[in-house]
């Protein structure tokens, strides 16, 4: 069960007897609960390591191998790579700590055997430990796994990695009241939405407009444009996105259907697009646009996307609660730094450093 941060925030706080919370603000008591979440759960590895080391009790609840093994279980991922060449897979983007990797070409998806530059070398001189499907080897090197034996470049899913991430970032949440108190907001925070304002001319707009308008091959969701002066065009797929079911309407020339393009209108925000996304319109045969390939590329900016209300929603420690008492003495000791008191990081090192010392008897 994960620790909740805003039981642990007034906690402080009470220590601290500052009920105004004019000495240690939201925003610091974030920063600091971060780089305490991450320091204890870092400490987990140092622990299970020197855990593995001592006699091991089998009583029930008390092994403490078992325990620290629990601690950071809950962080393990398994996720399937992805395949940027024939047999170089990208490692997927929340790895913190590499456990394995799976060959899932072989037979009941053997492990991969990681090699220096060094041993794999020296492997290829010998006929006799070519790599397999079934004893497949791998180069790891900045972030990307070179596997071997080589596959093609289709097979997407055939490396699967086992890892562990790092937990969120706590965020002690808050609203600003009538009296400019803080009120604590329980509610997660709001995430980007990717919808696109309706009703915008991304054509004419100051906010970009033309200047943010490219030539480039076209993409796939595109048609040709018909001979009508308002053209509506249904869920167009951006380049470069994932972005969907968004409306947009073009103004041509009624007579000839084709181009200079007039204006460029959304008139359905859609879902899922993301800054930097390419909305490609036209067929390359000139039928509308402002150049001579037919073919009008919108870049998405900022502006182009709906405004979200900013939320100060709360995120809670993923630890698990049985790690409490040792966030709140850690928090207690970097507070003790921020408001310039050393006898609060006296007292709070001493009681971490006497709990250490029970842990490691």
């Amino acid at each position: 069960m994960a620790i909740n941060v805003n039981t642990v925030y007034t906690t402080v706080l009470s220590i601290l007897n500052k009920e105004q919370r004019g000495y240690l603000t939201p925003d610091e008591f974030n920063k600091i609960a971060t780089q305490v979440q991450l320091e204890i759960f870092e400490k987990f590895f140092e622990d299970y390591n020197q855990y593995l080391r001592m006699p091991k009790t089998d009583v029930e609840f008390a092994s403490r191998v078992d325990h620290i093994l629990q601690e950071f279980q809950v962080f393990e991922e398994i996720e399937s790579a992805s395949a940027q060449t024939n047999n170089v897979y990208t490692q997927p983007t929340g790895l913190h700590r590499f456990g394995s990797a799976s060959w899932n070409k072989g037979v009941n998806s053997p492990p991969i055997e990681i090699l220096s530059n060094r041993d794999y070398n020296e492997m290829k001189l010998s006929p006799l430990l070519q790599p397999t499907n079934n004893f497949p080897v791998a180069k790891y090197q900045k972030d990307k796994l070179t596997v071997f034996p080589s596959e093609l470049a289709s097979d997407k899913t055939d490396v699967t990695f086992n890892y562990i991430r790092k937990p969120k970032d706590p965020r002690w949440g808050f609203t600003v009241g009538s009296l400019g108190q803080y009120i604590y907001d329980p509610n997660p925070p709001i995430t980007f939405t990717g919808v696109l304002k309706t009703n915008q001319d991304l054509f004419n707009t100051t906010t970009g407009g033309q200047n943010n308008l490219v030539n480039c091959s076209i993409a796939s969701g595109s048609s040709t444009i018909p001979n009508t002066d308002i053209t509506s065009f249904v869920q167009v797929t951006p380049t470069g996105g994932t972005g969907a079911s968004a409306d947009f309407t073009v103004d041509i020339d009624p007579n000839t259907g084709k181009g200079p393009l007039k204006s460029f209108t959304i008139t359905s925000g859609g879902s899922g697009f993301n800054i930097g996304d390419q909305i490609t319109l036209g067929d390359g045969n000139n039928s509308f646009a402002g150049s001579s390939s037919g073919v009008t590329v919108f870049t998405l900016q900022a502006s182009n996307f709906v405004a979200v209300v900013p939320s100060e929603g709360s995120v809670d420690f993923e630890i698990s609660d049985s790690q409490q008492n040792e966030v709140i003495l850690e928090i207690l000791k970097y507070a003790g730094v921020v408001i310039r008191d050393p006898s609060i990081i006296q007292a709070a090192s001493q009681e971490l450093a006497q709990e250490e010392n029970n842990n490691k008897r």
